[in-house]
């Protein structure tokens, strides 16, 4: 996900895409430890996401409260 295309979300999508990505990270780390998920990266790439998505989140409520 680029931080182009989570700029261009409203406050609404970027909470339900966070509620999104925080399940699925739970998800990826439940299989990683388990075994069934090799691919490491994978958890990464959606730690990062998640990050993108908090801080253009903070942001725009940063911006709709002043």
């Amino acid at each position: 996900m680029k931080i182009v295309d989570v700029r261009k979300m409203t406050t609404e999508q970027l909470t339900k895409q966070s509620s999104a990505l925080q399940t699925e990270i739970v998800e990826l780390r439940r299989r990683l430890y388990s075994g069934e998920v090799q691919n490491v990266r994978v958890l990464r790439t959606k730690r990062k996401d998640l990050a993108r998505v908090y801080t253009v989140l903070g942001e725009k409520l940063q911006k709709e409260s002043a």
